[in-house]
């Protein structure tokens, strides 16, 4: 092999490596949503069950607990769907980095497998955002009308 073509061969080593790790700013981003979308949902799972706890002990606002045990569970399943759209888009954004990569070795024959890979993930992101989104408003809300019915009650 001539210097110039190793010198060659080396560039476009590099800018494969360097298109397959664009990707990894998603995966980064994606890893951070699924780091607090994990911690919520071990939040909204410690809440539910203190509700049901005192839930069980017949409290005499069992019709309030059950009012916010729906809320919590609506809650979780919010943040459920969050995850496992967040580990979509961790998938898709892993596929799109070895698809660049077999991409480049076979000469480009995969035509826009990679960036739909990657607009897969992005949407994946973006309906795992709506989702908690929604998780967080319901949180919210849930919090304005304990924080009512408690105000409620001292009054």
């Amino acid at each position: 092999m001539q210097p110039s073509t190793a010198i060659t061969a080396a560039l476009g080593h590099h800018a494969i490596l360097s298109a397959m790790l664009a990707p990894a700013f998603f995966l980064t981003a994606t890893a951070g949503l699924l780091n607090s979308a994990n911690a919520r949902l071990a939040r909204v799972v410690d809440r539910l069950r203190g509700l049901i706890a005192s839930w069980e002990h017949d409290a005499p606002d069992a019709h309030e607990r059950e009012a916010q045990i729906r809320r919590h569970r609506l809650r979780a399943h919010l943040v459920l769907r969050a995850c496992r759209l967040l580990y979509g888009a961790l998938a898709s954004f892993v596929g799109t980095s070895l698809a660049l990569a077999a991409d480049a070795l076979l000469d480009s024959r995969l035509g826009g497998l990679p960036t739909t890979m990657a607009v897969i993930g992005v949407l994946f992101l973006l309906a795992a955002s709506v989702a908690m989104w929604r998780e967080v408003s319901l949180s919210v809300k849930s919090f304005d009308l304990e924080l009512d019915q408690e105000l409620a009650r001292r009054h």
